[in-house]
């Protein structure tokens, strides 16, 4: 019985931090550290940080530790306005499912697991000095939507951290960092941002009267779903510009047809999420949001790093 409760247990926190959508910004970050250790690995003579098992690994526990604790401190943050919207009501902690003591446990706990995970980069200092940073944009977003509409810009940017510091992981040297050697990641980072707020955009307008109520700021509050539609729209259509761009700026990438093949993919799969989706039907939002961006992220990684290679 107790071997039930506790797997019982452990797929409620699973369920919590929605788990299984980590798969949306660990690709990009997985991408980020292929293409910088490719870099390294083809710079005859200079000593950059290499690729391990233990980078690696570094990479994977960070992510998740990341996003676990962004979505813990999302839902604490939230509950008590989850408790009065009918979406949202039978969540974990506003249905009691969880207590709040425990879920403020585990997200400290995920932050330390996170500040610890980048030791594994060391000798490079960077991820280590850059951790409790990259966890107050995470932590901040959960309370970016009492006092500004741009709240979807702010999440795109907390996963728009990812390829980049994953990029710096890898590639950053111990002492030294040159910001002019970030730019392939800074574009896919952009990219991401971009990608991000265009979706949650998308995702917020199901919430558009419950958040005019609660007095919550999103761009469907305050623009109304069909306007805020088309900016998601433009989100998307920008999202493609810095993507296109790192060929350019990172020639020795070597990126050719098979990157720009996945490009097209992604380009596709955005016109396809955004017309499943009206401001009158917003039915199969689920469908848009979750399996479409999911195969985004993973034709990105599989095109790009398969280029890179």
């Amino acid at each position: 019985m107790n071997d039930w409760s506790g797997l019982r247990a452990v797929r409620s926190y699973l369920e919590l931090v929605r788990f299984s959508h980590t798969i949306f910004a660990l690709p990009f970050a997985f991408l980020s550290a292929t293409w910088a250790w490719r870099l390294s690995s083809r710079e005859a003579g200079v000593m950059t940080y290499a690729f391990t098992w233990r980078a690696g690994l570094g990479v994977l526990l960070c992510m998740v530790a990341a996003r676990s604790f962004a979505m813990a401190v999302n839902r604490l943050a939230d509950r008590n306005y989850d408790a009065q919207n009918p979406r949202t009501m039978g969540r974990h902690l506003p249905s009691g499912r969880l207590p709040v003591g425990e879920v403020q446990i585990f997200a400290a706990s995920c932050g330390a697991a996170f500040v610890g995970a980048t030791l594994l980069f060391l000798p490079n200092v960077w991820p280590v000095l850059l951790s409790v940073p990259v966890l107050l944009v995470l932590a901040g977003y959960s309370y970016a939507k009492r006092w500004t509409v741009f709240v979807h810009f702010w999440l795109g940017t907390a996963l728009g951290l990812a390829p980049i510091c994953a990029w710096i992981a890898v590639r950053g040297q111990p002492l030294s960092l040159d910001l002019r050697d970030l730019i392939p990641a800074f574009l896919l980072g952009v990219g991401v941002l971009l990608w991000v707020a265009g979706f949650d955009v998308i995702y917020a307008c199901q919430d558009t009267d419950i958040d005019r109520r609660l007095g919550l700021k999103s761009l469907p509050a305050w623009l109304g779903n069909d306007v805020a539609l088309k900016v998601a729209a433009g989100c998307h259509a920008l999202m493609l510009v810095p993507l296109l761009l790192i060929p350019w700026v990172a020639p020795q990438l070597q990126l050719s047809w098979l990157y720009g093949i996945g490009l097209l993919l992604v380009a596709s799969l955005l016109w396809y999420e955004h017309s499943i989706v009206s401001a009158h039907d917003l039915q199969r939002i689920n469908l848009a949001f979750f399996q479409a961006n999911a195969v985004i992220s993973l034709i990105l990684l599989l095109a790009g790093g398969l280029d890179a290679w």
